[in-house]
Parts: C-alpha cells; structure tokens; sequence
C-alpha cells in the first residue's frame, strides 16, 4: 500500500474530490465515511488506492475557513484563502443584506474584502449602484468599478499574490468576469467534471483555478443566502466596521443595539455618523443570524 501524500482540493462533487498533488497531476479522490467537511482549497493527505484513485485521510491544519450556518449544519465554502471578492451588479438590483452578511463572515476570518461592482457600462443604473455602496466605501470597504464584458484589467491587481475567493448572487455576471480572467475556464471546468466522473449536468461547489504561479481563484456557485448562525451579537457588530469607535461605550454594558436607551450605535446614527440602513442591516441580522 502507498504511503499518504498531500495535495490540494481543486473541485468537490458531493463526497467526489480533486485533488491536485505536486507537479500538478490531478487525482479524483472519495472520502471516508458518509459525511465529509473537505473543501475547496483544503490541503489534504490522501492515500492512493489505484493509478486513478485516492482517499482523504485528513485535512490539514487550516488557515482560514469561509462558511455560512443556519440552525442545523454549517455549509462549508473554500479554505485557505487570504480574500473575499464579492461582485455585485448595477443590474439586477443586488441584496445589500446579502453583501452585509458576506462581509461579516469575512471579518470573522480575517479576510481582506473587495466589493466588485460590475455592469458599470449600464450609466444610469450605475449611478444608483454607486449611491447604494457609498456607506460601505465611506465606512472602509474597498469598492472597484468595471465592466467585466468589456475590460477586466482594473480587477487583475487587487488578485496578485493571493488565494481569492469569488462570490455573488446569480446574475451579477459573475461568469462573465472569470471567462475573461480565465479563457480556459470552460476547458478545465470539463477536465475536472470527466475525471470526477461527474457529467456535464453536475454542479461543483467550487472550483480552484490559478491565475498564475502565485495568484489563485476559487470560484463559488452563486448564493442567495449567507446565514451567520454561528456567530455572537458581538461578531456581527465588529464586522461593521464604522461602528468600531462606539462599541464598548452603550448605557448598558450587554445592549444590544436594538430598543435600549443611550445606545452609542443609534446615537451615532441620529448624529449622521453612521448610516440608517447599515444601523438598520445588523438590526435585522443580529436578530436573526440565520
């Protein structure tokens, strides 16, 4: 029997993975038991069981984990990355509560964040886009403007000497935009799928793509949820970031932002200091996580 060998997952299907070992060979991959809690950027340590086979022995020790959680499981979403692109779109209107709620799980990892706003072709609706992110710039996120169909060089930068990862709601064009960092995308997609066996129709929860020898991309299907279960009142706060200068400085010392009186967050607020829909967001969100 072979000794173990570390690899890193490219593709998961299910409990199906492709592990991609040094030198760059591609080795479809099961893992034990029913269950599993591998993902997409994981290094592993795998046992070949055949020229074309192997199994996950382990992960490795992680040096960050993305994921979301409602009241019953954690979904897991890539590892091992040091950043969070988020596209958004002039058009469709995107879910602001949905970038929030990204946002916020990023911080919790201590992942740099880059909001994409793409479409910016579309003027007018760009307009109304721009006013929509104009508390998140004011408040410290970093916001690029562009086109993807048109030029996707502004983006390529902010990727150098990263493992990113890509996330959005459908229809934000976010193909568009890994077609035009990746021409090949399609052709690996269809590698990965033939060596998992997995057919055409079969949708993986993300692939690991690199950009070149030090930049890396891990493309996410698109999400219409983020749950934060997992997360205190406290990590949501902290993950608004204007709001650092006023936590700790309430009436109550366990308020929670909601209906006390002398609340530092909404006398903040009344003082035009922060923003009456981002107030508003971690209202909604800390009183449901999920």
């Amino acid at each position: 029997m072979s000794a173990n060998i570390v690899g890193q997952i490219v593709a998961a299907y299910s409990r199906q993975y492709l592990v991609e070992l040094a030198g760059g060979e591609l080795l479809p991959c099961l893992s034990r038991g029913k269950t599993s809690e591998f993902v997409c950027g994981d290094q592993v340590e795998i046992l070949r069981t055949g020229s074309q086979q192997g199994v996950i022995e382990r992960a490795l020790p992680r040096q960050s984990l993305l994921f979301r959680s409602d009241a019953y499981r954690r979904k897991y979403i890539a590892a091992n990355i040091a950043q969070v692109v988020i596209v958004v779109a002039t058009e469709p209107p995107f879910s602001d509560e949905l970038l929030t709620r990204c946002l916020i799980a990023a911080h919790e990892q201590n992942l740099a964040t880059l909001i994409v706003l793409n479409k910016c072709d579309l003027h007018a609706a760009t307009l109304q886009a721009r006013t929509q992110l104009a508390p998140y710039q004011k408040a410290g996120y970093r916001v690029l403007e562009l086109s993807a169909k048109d030029n996707i060089d502004p983006l390529r930068p902010f990727l150098e000497n990263h493992t990113s990862v890509l996330m959005g709601q459908s229809g934000m064009g976010k193909s568009t935009l890994i077609n035009a960092l990746l021409p090949n995308a399609h052709a690996a997609t269809r590698e990965i799928s033939s060596a998992l066996n997995s057919g055409k129709h079969t949708t993986t929860r993300a692939h690991l793509y690199h950009l070149n020898a030090h930049s890396h991309l891990i493309d996410c299907p698109g999400v219409q949820a983020f749950g934060l279960h997992h997360l205190s009142t406290e990590t949501i706060a902290s993950g608004f970031l204007e709001f650092a200068p006023y936590l700790g400085k309430c009436r109550f010392s366990n308020c929670t932002h909601q209906h006390e009186p002398e609340c530092s967050l909404k006398i903040a607020q009344q003082q035009g200091k922060i923003d009456a829909r981002r107030l508003q967001l971690f209202q909604e969100i800390s009183r449901g996580a999920f």
